[in-house]
């Protein structure tokens, strides 16, 4: 078997809760009368979310102290854990389910690999608490992806070496993160347009055939 083990990005691959993050940065855009669109919400994917206040303010020319920065990215965390709370394991596709189960079949130890403070929250609203073999997410980590931080974490956790990790990521900043981790990283979504990627997925069912 080549992989022991299977690291997770969370958010875009496990679940989508980009709409979440969308309303909630929005709710701060509009308070801030900065401009705010999809686009800017697709830059702060896979990124820690004082580095995803940085790029809302980019749209201003007003400069902020780092207190009331820190006031803005709580109050959008609020924001956020408030729309959580509508999520539950009916979010949790069948896809996700079925690859999920047929990886803990094949005997090979699973974890998540998530720049996300909200991590612990997000699984317990899905129902996975206690599913994962180990979780690294952003309460352990002092660098954000790109750095590898929270996938060599994650891969003590689970006692295995990096060599024998998979990553699964939907952003590039992931993919990178888990290259410089020293282990594989399958793409999903927008991460499959980084060629350092070593496989690109078109659904997250092609890891059977991976692994």
């Amino acid at each position: 078997m080549k992989y022991q083990a299977v690291i997770f990005d969370l958010d875009g691959v496990i679940c989508h809760t980009d709409e979440y993050h969308y309303m909630a940065w929005k709710e701060i855009a509009d308070e801030l009368t900065l401009p705010y669109s999809r686009s800017i919400n697709d830059r702060m994917r896979g990124i820690d979310r004082m580095a995803s206040l940085e790029v809302l303010l980019q749209g201003g020319d007003r400069l902020y102290s780092d207190e009331m920065k820190a006031h803005f990215a709580n109050k959008k965390n609020g924001i956020y854990q408030t729309l959580l709370e509508g999520l539950s394991p009916k979010n949790l596709e069948p896809e996700v389910k079925e690859t999920l189960a047929a990886i803990r079949k094949a005997g090979l130890k699973m974890g998540i690999g998530s720049s996300s403070k909200n991590t612990k929250l997000i699984l317990k609203r899905l129902g996975l608490s206690t599913f994962f073999d180990a979780v690294a997410d952003g309460t352990d980590v002092s660098h954000a992806k790109p750095n590898p931080e929270v996938f060599l974490i994650a891969a003590v956790r689970l006692g295995v070496e990096p060599k024998g990790c998979l990553v699964v990521e939907d952003a590039s900043s992931g993919i990178i993160a888990a290259k410089d981790a020293g282990m594989d990283a399958a793409a999903i979504g927008e991460a499959t347009e980084l060629s350092l990627a070593d496989y690109k997925l078109t659904h997250l069912s092609q890891l059977q055939e991976i692994i």
